[in-house]
Formats: C-alpha cells, structure tokens, sequence
C-alpha cells in the first residue's frame, strides 16, 4: 500500500474495521446548528472517497454527520488479502461501518456503492434510514457495464504521464470537460516506477467479478431487495446514462412504487460529478423529507420516466 492523501478540507480521514479488511473514510461533522442524522456515502467501481467532496460539504452545512468511505480495494482502504471484491464482500464491509453510528444512517450509493447500498439495505431493514441510489438500478444496460470494466482494465499496465491519465478520463467520459490541470487526478493514481497507476486493485476487474453469469445473479438479487426495502428511497438517474436506461429505471420504480425518482439532463453514469449542483440539490430536498420523517413518496420531485 501507498502512502494516503491529505484530508479533504473540513474534514478528517478515520480509518475504520471493514469485514477483514481496514477501510479509510474522510468525515465530516455538521457545521450548523441542526444535527439531521447520519450519512454514508459509497462511491462506484474505480472511484474514491473524494468525488463526494462537494456534496459532502453541502450535507454537512445541512446538519448531517457524514462518512465517505473508500470502498475495499479502492483508494487508501486495503485490498482485500485473496481478492474477493463480490457484492457480498462489499455488503460485510457495510454492515460493519454502519455498526460504528448511534443510528441508521441514509446510504448513498453510486453505481457499485449503490449496488452495494441497496443489498444491504433490502435484507437487512434495520441497517439504514434511508437510500439513494446514482444511477443504478438491478438491471443495468450490459454495453455500459462493459465500458467501465474496459476502461479500468485498460490503466492496468500504468500510464506514462499525467496528460496521458486525463486522455484517457476524458475518451471514457465525454460528458464533463478535460481538466485544464491533469495534477487533480492525484487522489486517485498511485506512482510505481516511473509509472501512474490508478488506485485500485486490479483484481476488482477480473473474471470471478465480472462473468456474465455473476452479473445475472447480481441482478436477480438486487430485484429481490428493492421488493424488500422498507425505508424511503430515491433514484438519481443521468439523463445521457448508458448504464442505467429509462426501462430500468421505471423497472425500479415498479419493485419500490414510493421512490423518489430524479433524472439529471447533461449527465451521464456520472451524475454527481457531472452536474454537482444540480444532483445534490435534489439529493438535499429528499434528505429534508428524510430528516423529518415524511411518508415515502410524497412530494416526488420529478416524474417518472
């Protein structure tokens, strides 16, 4: 393992027990008067802790106690010791995590941290207060799924500068523009002889995690959770997504009739970080109906799809 980054500002890192694995996560406490609960937030496959940052400081101004959490084998969290990154690894590292609060608290989970949110949470009910889900949904769309393991798969042999870091950010994501400055990719890469090297373990990537027929078994469990979510639920899906689609999406909305449902035009798979303000404005809307206890449901800020 590396040396970690520095702490993001108005927060501090705490490193924390997962399922056999030691886990880093930057908390943030809240900087109001209100105190609403607490919050974690997961990041999706081949992401880390810091692209919450933004929000994490807007739920923060709001009350909220709130952990970003770099998921096992991501970031500064160890790599799990025989490679095991399935769902269930990754759902035994929740469950312990959220263990640590005096309460439940409201997961937000994107893509492989939402994926992760929404299993714990439908076959444990007491494990969360409630859920928000970034563009995932049980069935995903295979072509999009496929591109994030290709473009993971892809830094494996490491990259020989910078520039050629954000080449590469910028052919995967053509939705949000090619940062001027490569050096704020530095949280997520590692150097290795001379080479950039992004921060995760190679093995997230291979067979045992991504085999058509784990994907399909993936799928029917996470079906089977959202029948069994009790707590009130949002999804946030990216208007220009080609991982979740509208048929999934009101799949979704079909196995949990009371969600929340936000579609956020210009973005992709990566909605938070694609329009920032736009997806924390209405992730904070549903976390006041949270806070105050309001039936699942009412109040939907958008339609369904």
């Amino acid at each position: 393992m590396t040396a970690g980054v520095r702490d993001e500002p108005g927060s501090r890192t705490v490193h924390l027990d997962g399922d056999g694995v030691r886990l880093a996560a930057d908390r943030w406490e809240p900087t109001g008067p209100d105190r609403r609960g607490a919050v974690v937030l997961l990041h999706g496959g081949g992401q880390t802790r810091h692209s919450w940052r933004h929000t994490a400081r807007r739920l923060a101004a709001a009350g909220w106690t709130v952990l970003a959490l770099d998921l096992r084998g991501h970031g500064d969290s160890e790599w799990s010791p025989d490679g095991d990154y399935t769902l269930d690894a990754h759902v035994a590292d929740l469950r312990s995590v959220t263990g640590t609060f005096d309460e439940p608290p409201v997961l937000i989970g994107a893509s492989l941290g939402g994926m992760t949110s929404l299993l714990a949470s439908g076959t444990d009910p007491g494990l969360a207060r409630g859920l928000v889900l970034v563009d995932v949904t049980p069935t995903t769309e295979r072509a999009g799924t496929s591109a994030v393991t290709r473009f993971m798969r892809a830094g494996q042999e490491g990259f020989p500068s910078l520039e050629a870091v954000a080449d590469a950010v910028a052919a995967y994501n053509p939705h949000r523009p090619r940062p001027r400055d490569p050096r704020g990719l530095l949280k997520n890469l590692r150097r290795r002889a001379g080479r950039w090297y992004w921060h995760w373990d190679p093995r997230l990537v291979d067979e045992r995690q991504t085999a058509p027929e784990t994907l399909s078994a993936n799928e029917r469990r996470a079906r089977a959770a959202a029948r069994d979510l009790a707590v009130p639920t949002m999804l946030v899906r990216g208007a220009g997504s080609d991982v979740v689609s509208p048929a999934g999406a009101r799949e979704l909305l079909e196995l949990v009739p009371d969600a929340w449902y936000v579609e956020v035009d210009g973005t992709g798979h990566m909605v938070a970080g694609d329009d920032n303000d736009v997806f924390t404005g209405s992730l904070l809307d549903f976390m006041e109906h949270v806070a105050v206890g309001a039936a699942a449901g009412t109040g939907r800020p958008e339609g369904r799809p």
